[in-house]
């Protein structure tokens, strides 16, 4: 089964577009999505995504603190069913 990191990035450059182009998934875990210029409803439809590919729910609080990549993928590491 795939890390999941290698699930998060699978996920960012099959869901999210900057005009018109994915993201690139190979960014720096220290990096933001909107460092790459995704909008905050892209990010809100990306939340989705996450919450139904791991099985987890995001509260608003969680949405806020999970700014950069690796903080979400600690995060999906720690509470991922």
């Amino acid at each position: 089964m795939a890390s999941i990191e290698d699930r998060v990035r699978k996920l960012i450059a099959d869901n999210l577009e900057v005009d018109g182009k994915p993201v690139d998934a190979s960014m720096d875990l220290g990096s933001s999505l909107t460092d790459a210029g995704v909008s905050s409803m892209d990010i809100v439809s990306f939340a989705r995504v996450i919450q139904d590919e791991f099985g987890i729910r995001f509260s608003a609080e969680h949405c806020t603190e999970l700014q950069t990549i690796g903080q979400l993928i600690d995060y999906l590491d720690s509470n991922a069913a």
